[in-house]
């Protein structure tokens, strides 16, 4: 009966062992802070090249929060319902604030694909190890989703190396040059002329293929390495709010830009 009573009680154990930094609410806010940083690089300060750099941080650190959800979650269905809810309720507001249309779903699109995937390797029912994966990624390709099937693929790839610190540095780090690589060339990173290190020969060959705007994405890496020591708890309510609440105050923005 003691041990009927014992197991009871035990709190619910993680589904998957992830390491790395598993403080979500703080990298939410991160993230966030590095998105609006983007976005207002695109709509209000078109002119200034590092504000999209700095963006790239943001959609590396959301997927791996993905990650991390999947394997805390109680109830994949009721997870992949919240995403999707925030994110229809926010394409209007994505759509006025960064000039997109209804064939250009935002980002929370993406991390429904990717958790789906998840769902599916996770469960491994009626082949959905296979399906599962396969399907979200042509869902990607067909909605044209941000970030497309890559966004999507990249979230899978984190998923498989979740228990190995050097796995993942070295699945981004691959990524991060595979997707730099038709990406533009970043020669200069506040005031600082990056032109010289594309003219040294020894190290031109190194050196290049990380200074390009993508390829930047691995900056994001020691924040999903690193483990900090206490987690910051919001309302789910709070931290789904901020998505949307960052698009509306970037249309407010540009609408004030544009009158005044």
């Amino acid at each position: 009966m003691t041990k009927i009573i014992e197991a009871t009680a035990a709190p619910k154990q993680k589904l998957q062992p992830v390491t790395g930094n598993t403080a979500t609410g703080w990298l939410k806010l991160i993230a966030l802070v590095f998105m609006f940083i983007d976005h207002s690089g695109k709509m209000l300060f078109p002119n200034i090249f590092e504000m999209r750099v700095l963006g790239r941080i943001a959609f590396p650190i959301y997927a791996w929060c993905i990650v991390v959800g999947a394997g805390y979650t109680r109830s994949m269905p009721r997870y992949i319902l919240r995403l999707a809810a925030v994110g229809l309720i926010s394409q209007p507001l994505y759509m006025q604030a960064l000039n997109h249309s209804w064939q250009e779903p935002n980002v929370f699109l993406t991390l429904c694909l990717g958790l789906a995937a998840i769902w599916g390797l996770r469960e491994k029912r009626f082949g959905s190890e296979i399906w599962a994966p396969l399907l979200a990624l042509c869902a990607a390709v067909q909605t044209n989703c941000d970030y497309g099937w890559r966004g999507v693929l990249f979230i899978l790839l984190l998923y498989a190396c979740r228990t190995s610190r050097p796995a993942i540095a070295a699945v981004m780090a691959a990524f991060c040059l595979y997707w730099g690589t038709n990406s533009s060339t970043v020669t200069q990173f506040f005031f600082i002329n990056l032109g010289p290190l594309f003219s040294a020969s020894s190290l031109s060959v190194l050196i290049t293929p990380w200074l390009r705007l993508q390829t930047l994405a691995i900056l994001a890496l020691p924040l999903i390495l690193l483990r900090f020591p206490r987690d910051c708890r919001l309302p789910k309510w709070v931290g789904y709010s901020l998505y949307p609440a960052h698009l509306a105050l970037l249309w407010l923005l540009e609408y004030l830009k544009r009158v005044l």
